[in-house]
């Protein structure tokens, strides 16, 4: 599996993703800075999570509009798969390339700590090293998590499963409306999930729940 990491300024867990792809897939991806022109030929691109600009506006609004961001949509409308965590969660919803918002943790409190997923949608290219209904350990650490759009929006997404993961077993850590902790696009070939699954890939790290996640990938795209 070929991939790249966008990286902007501010971002904090490029490093982790980068070490995460290298490790499952065996090869390293492609860095592409926010002022690069253009991404390389790959199977996915990744945009991982941080601070983008320092959250001065509204987290990921600043990097959203970033022309490498262009490039991004060109890649989901060709099918190539789009990943973002956390704060690239942010940056997709801004970007426009997927539904809702992600509003200020309903305790207004930044929250770091591991939470429990259901896979809600076991039948994507991200989620298909899981099952349905499967309940996975995975950290979280944002301010701004707090899932939410407007009933039709709700309805269509629920509807046509674009509910990848919910939060599970009353851990939800934002607020988030129907526990959504992550969704997909119509086509289903963008991700994006507040929670780190690049934080949870190995014994080292207490856990290998995330690593499902970017397995099941390599396994869908090789």
């Amino acid at each position: 599996m070929k991939s790249a990491v966008i990286v902007f300024p501010g971002l904090n867990r490029d490093r982790d993703m980068i070490a995460a792809l290298t490790k499952i897939s065996g090869t390293a991806p492609a860095v592409v800075w926010h002022q690069d022109a253009d991404i390389p030929d790959v199977d996915l691109v990744v945009i991982p999570g941080g601070f983008s600009y320092g959250d001065y506006l509204r987290c990921g609004a600043i990097a959203a509009r970033s022309p490498i961001m262009d490039k991004v949509r060109e890649r989901a409308a060709r099918g190539v798969k789009v990943l973002g965590v956390c704060n690239g969660f942010q940056i997709l919803i801004e970007a426009g390339l997927l539904p809702g918002a992600l509003m200020r943790n309903t305790s207004l409190k930044f929250v770091c700590r591991e939470v429990k997923l259901e896979v809600t949608n076991a039948d994507t290219a991200f989620t298909r090293g899981y099952s349905n209904g499967q309940i996975i350990r995975c950290p979280v650490a944002h301010h701004d998590g707090n899932y939410f759009a407007d009933a039709e929006t709700i309805a269509r997404i629920e509807g046509n499963g674009q509910v990848a993961f919910r939060y599970a077993e009353g851990t939800n850590p934002n607020g988030s409306i129907n526990d959504i902790a992550g969704i997909l696009n119509d086509s289903k070939n963008v991700l994006g999930l507040m929670p780190h699954p690049e934080n949870l890939i190995e014994a080292a790290h207490g856990g290998t729940d995330g690593r499902a996640l970017f397995a099941g990938l390599l396994d869908k795209v090789a």
